[in-house]
């Protein structure tokens, strides 16, 4: 997630500059075959670009909302989850009268914290956090924790080293974790350290826990469908590159010269366009590590300081600075 004031024009320029290039290549191969090849048939009439530009704005703009609205959605999630963990919290430091079953408690929700993150930045084929631009922006940018370090390192900081050997040999370890908390305030409620309203609240505030995390997890593998995508790509690309051969017979009407006015202007349409669908590419999936990310993992490690220094627990009070701007 992008803290700063905003993307710099430059910033937004390089970024995108991949784009930018075959419109320039395509334009002045246009305007060229037009003013020097004798090519003055080479036009597109110009109701043809506008009904084709007018189908892209719109797709742009469906796609666009839509991944907005991906993001917006992962943003809710991760509030629930933090208002949940703030209260399992509270509910471990007054409910039980085991105090070494509290730190255990509070310990194995730190890990799931753990495991749900690791779980959604796991890459999937359709992201686009590995595409060139995306990577190349977050070499020199961010680093990505969850890419970095070992999610078993970072398991041990709350398990014990058979308790993280176990999970990591398991398929799911956020479902096995959360298993191991219901059996554990099970077995507080049978030795009577729990009273009966109390293991319900606790049960309670586990199914939520588990709610946010299956909504988490179906933003997370069920992507922007692809049939839209495709058709997005297509239409606005296909706007983009004809936009010369429309262009080009209107400026040469104003001058021999004024022709090769046809490669900046369609570039810069054309631009317009690509932009907007490549920001959407890279807004439709908030898990993925790239800059405009849900910052998880700031708020995972929020919630590490706020329940350490709830229950007196020893932690590491620094949080890893932003790259940049960016925060994940």
């Amino acid at each position: 997630m992008h803290i700063g004031r905003s993307y710099g024009l430059f910033e937004f320029l390089h970024w995108t500059r991949r784009r930018i290039y075959p419109l320039a290549a395509v334009a002045g191969a246009v305007v060229a075959l037009h003013q020097l090849g004798g090519w003055h048939g080479l036009s597109v009439p110009w109701p043809v670009l506008a009904l084709l530009g007018t189908a892209a704005s719109f797709i742009v703009g469906f796609k666009n909302s839509q991944s907005y609205g991906r993001t917006v959605e992962a943003q809710q999630i991760w509030s629930s989850i933090t208002a949940a963990s703030r209260y399992w919290g509270l509910l471990c430091r007054d409910f039980p009268t085991d105090e070494h079953a509290v730190h255990d408690l509070v310990a194995r929700h730190l890990a799931w914290l753990t495991a749900v993150r690791y779980q959604l930045r796991a890459p999937r084929v359709w992201e686009a956090a590995a595409s060139a631009q995306n990577a190349e922006y977050q070499e020199r940018t961010f680093v990505v924790a969850e890419h970095s370090v070992p999610l078993g390192t970072e398991l041990a900081r709350y398990l014990p080293p058979d308790a993280v050997a176990q999970l990591l040999a398991g398929d799911d370890i956020p479902g096995a974790l959360i298993s191991t908390q219901s059996r554990a305030i099970r077995d507080l409620f049978r030795k009577q350290a729990l009273q009966m309203l109390q293991y319900a609240e606790m049960q309670k505030t586990l199914k939520d826990l588990i709610d946010q995390h299956a909504r988490a997890q179906r933003i997370k593998n069920f992507p922007y469908p692809r049939q839209y995508a495709i058709v997005n790509s297509l239409f606005v690309w296909l706007f983009a590159l004809l936009l010369p051969v429309g262009t080009v017979g209107k400026f040469a009407r104003l001058g021999a010269q004024a022709a090769w006015l046809a490669i900046p202007f369609s570039v810069l349409i054309g631009w317009m366009y690509l932009a907007l669908d490549q920001v959407g590419e890279s807004t439709e999936n908030p898990f993925e590590g790239s800059a405009n990310d849900v910052p998880i993992t700031y708020l995972a490690r929020s919630i590490e300081h706020e329940l350490s220094a709830l229950h007196g627990l020893a932690h590491d009070r620094t949080s890893p600075p932003p790259g940049g701007h960016i925060l994940l």
